[in-house]
């Protein structure tokens, strides 16, 4: 990726300030984000951050509610976001397990 100048500011990857809820309850990018030449990887960065799980989730709960998936695919991988989250998952388990 390339070193964009706008890495350097202090909203750069923060998922409240660059991808709010608004008021239909889904997440938005800001107007003034619009313009920013590293709006892309900024966004990556706040998706991909620890707050970033939570977006994954609200879109796994829409997705529920929808009805495009059922219970058990929604609770296995809300589980598995859980995981990765508090750093849980399978991979670290196995790490852990070497490690002694």
């Amino acid at each position: 990726m390339n070193q964009h100048p706008c890495k350097q500011l202090s909203c750069f990857g923060q998922l409240d300030c660059v991808f709010p809820k608004s008021g239909d309850g889904l997440r938005h990018t800001p107007t003034g984000c619009q313009q920013c030449p590293a709006k892309v990887d900024c966004l990556r960065a706040a998706v991909n951050s620890e707050d970033g799980q939570i977006v994954k989730e609200e879109k796994m709960d829409r997705a529920y509610a929808s009805g495009h998936i059922g219970f058990l695919e929604r609770w296995a991988q809300k589980k598995t976001y859980r995981q990765r989250k508090k750093g849980q998952g399978r991979f670290a388990k196995c790490l852990r397990l070497l490690k002694k």
